[in-house]
């Protein structure tokens, strides 16, 4: 059986959300059990109606606007530091949360510890690409300032992540510049560039923004900041094809039958992009497998989140981002 924990405060949804999304791994998966992390109120009435479910019962939570490593220091009975300590405990498996992301980051790696040699973890996701090409991309946000060898520590673990997760074995890397020549980019990006070319990863050259969604590479890195920005435009862009759809439904007979004909696939699409299949981004390069979720979640975002943080740990990813890094030196 994998246990994986789940914290169920801190997200902007209401816990029964949470809950509901908990029933629908469990149902999924039965090699799954859950560790619930929150107030006795919540966590205690649903255990007792499911044999998979144990209770671990904290007193606080840190909101969304307060200050990450400040409150992990002072609410040592919130519910991700506690459910992050289970998890370095050897209770659980690995660990889903919706809550404020630096206070994921924060406690995960404090709490569950990083790999050893690893520098600084970082968030990454799947991103959908060109016919059914998919490409690991990382950091999402985790880290602002990256170092030369921290690019390549991210090149390594990006593809152990595209190994587990896409199937796909000496994943070609490339580095998100703003433009494909050897020669472009600032001086950070061409210090990233020779750091990765001499690092042994598997590095293919600079990819630019219209590769993110495309096939040329299997893991694109950059620094979180550029990243984060990346990503909120990917999700901006397609909350912007989406109103426009809307917008046209309100038009002519035959404009709304062509944005109802339209509306399916172009969800699908959005979900795609927001990472709902696989529940929310893996913080890589920790002892054991983190998968941060959506402020807002859904219920169905909370059941793939939780399958996926199990599925992770079942295939060893934390051992493989281990070795990655052990043979990179």
């Amino acid at each position: 059986m994998t246990t994986i924990c789940v914290d169920v405060m801190g997200a902007d949804k209401e816990p029964e959300v949470l809950l509901k999304g908990v029933t629908c791994a469990l149902e999924k998966d039965p090699d799954l059990c859950v560790l619930l992390a929150g107030s006795a109120g919540v966590v205690e009435p649903y255990c007792a109606s499911h044999e998979r479910a144990c209770a671990l019962v904290t007193t606080e939570v840190i909101g969304m606007a307060e200050h990450p490593a400040s409150a992990v220091r002072q609410k040592k009975d919130a519910s991700i530091v506690r459910a992050a300590a289970a998890v370095r405990a050897g209770e659980a498996d690995g660990l889903f949360s919706a809550g404020s992301t630096g206070a994921v980051l924060t406690a995960a790696t404090f709490g569950v510890g990083r790999i050893k040699g690893v520098k600084r973890p970082a968030l990454s996701l799947p991103f959908p690409g060109l016919g059914s090409h998919k490409t690991i991309f990382l950091d999402m946000g985790a880290n602002a300032d990256v170092k030369p060898e921290v690019m390549v520590q991210f090149a390594h673990m990006g593809r152990a992540f595209a190994e587990v997760a896409l199937g796909v074995s000496d994943a070609r890397v490339g580095l998100l510049c703003n433009g494909s020549e050897d020669t472009k980019g600032s001086e950070m990006a061409l210090a990233y560039h020779e750091a990765l070319a001499n690092g042994s990863c598997g590095f293919a050259g600079n990819a630019e923004g219209t590769d993110v969604l495309g096939d040329r590479f299997d893991v694109i890195v950059c620094d979180g900041f550029t990243g984060n920005v990346c990503l909120k435009t990917i999700e901006g862009t397609g909350k912007f094809v989406l109103s426009r759809v809307k917008a046209a439904m309100k038009g002519s007979l035959g404009a709304k039958l062509g944005a109802a004909l339209l509306a399916g696939p172009l969800k699908a699409m959005a979900g795609e992009l927001s990472g709902a299949e696989y529940g929310g981004a893996i913080l890589l390069g920790l002892r054991a497998p983190v998968v941060k979720g959506h402020g807002a979640t859904s219920a169905e975002a909370v059941c793939a989140g939780t399958l996926s943080c199990a599925a992770y740990a079942r295939a060893n990813l934390c051992e493989k981002i281990a070795q990655a890094c052990e043979i990179a030196g």
